[in-house]
């Protein structure tokens, strides 16, 4: 048990199949987000944000409207509102992934919203069209609450960490495609496109991803190929020698399995003090990337110290 009720136990052998389907959902979701914003730099227009109630897209625009999606995974329903009062719900619960598709797509248009996806998963190997997916269909709402939760909690520390930035940031956003939750620090130095290639997903799409060097961290439930929660960092590129990296923790560390510096949710939910240990996590990892690849750190990061907690709010 967590010793921080805050911070939930999320064993991903506990609900794999339902983080596999949400996953999915997300997806489907996501590309009628893609197919209706402008390009924002990095994709950053199609990611959701973490709220008190769970995962959101506000303010899409459609034909000099906009309108909501939110994932809420408290009350576990899809909903979407258009700023002239109009609305459609639907439960979140066991559905095939098809199913889900086709009910997604029947609200919008009952909203005279026109959004055509590509119906590929994008990022998933071996995966199925959401319009012929029947394999995928599970959801369990005890456990999906407990992802929620985390990704409170980890968007709550990892907006505390990227407020100590001065230079580029992205805000801490949610990806639908590789479904993790990250912000990324940019040096402001341009960078090679990636090498290697990302299942369903054009080679044009992650140079635009990976256009300026960066420092990223984040929060994935482990679906991704761990097996376990964690939270990760890398650096792109990466500079020589940021693997060798020493950290002042027992329990994160560099994992060339996957190429990025590794600390289980579980450490962090089990600390007694959450927060300061993934913090400590996030900042030495950043600092080794920023170090070895000589970034300007004095103009880019806070110079009044890591803690600017406030007890009482700046007088206007």
């Amino acid at each position: 048990m967590s010793k921080n009720a805050q911070w939930p136990d999320l064993p991903l052998s506990a609900w794999s199949e339902t983080c596999d389907t949400l996953q999915l959902w997300t997806q489907i979701a996501g590309k009628a987000i893609l197919a209706l914003t402008p390009l924002v730099n990095h994709w950053w227009n199609v990611t959701f944000h973490v709220t008190a109630r769970g995962l959101a897209k506000h303010a899409i625009p459609y034909r000099g409207t906009v309108f909501d999606i939110v994932f809420d995974l408290a009350n576990h329903r899809l909903n979407i509102e258009t700023n002239d009062g109009r609305g459609e719900s639907f439960a979140l619960k066991a559905m095939a992934v098809a199913d889900f598709y086709d009910e997604f797509m029947a609200r919008l248009r009952r909203l005279g919203i026109d959004a055509h996806i590509w119906t590929m998963p994008c990022e998933i190997e071996n995966c199925i069209a959401f319009d012929q997916d029947r394999t995928h269909a599970q959801y369990d709402p005890k456990y999906v609450a407990r992802f929620h939760q985390a990704l409170v909690q980890s968007a709550r520390v990892m907006g505390d960490f990227r407020s100590r930035f001065l230079g580029k940031v992205s805000p801490v956003h949610f990806f639908w495609g590789s479904f993790d939750l990250a912000v990324t620090r940019f040096s402001g130095r341009t960078s090679p496109p990636p090498k290697g290639h990302t299942p369903n997903v054009a080679d044009w799409v992650m140079a635009e991803a990976y256009s300026h060097e960066c420092s990223s961290c984040g929060f994935w439930p482990g679906n991704g190929g761990l097996g376990h929660a964690a939270y990760y960092v890398y650096a792109y590129p990466e500079p020589d020698g940021y693997g060798d990296t020493r950290l002042s923790m027992s329990d994160g560390g560099y994992n060339k399995d996957v190429g990025q510096f590794i600390l289980l949710y579980d450490a962090v939910r089990q600390a007694r003090d959450p927060d300061a240990l993934l913090l400590s996590f996030l900042q030495e990892t950043y600092a080794a990337a920023a170090d070895l690849a000589k970034w300007d750190r004095t103009a880019l990061e806070r110079s009044n110290g890591p803690n600017r907690t406030r007890s009482k709010p700046p007088q206007a």
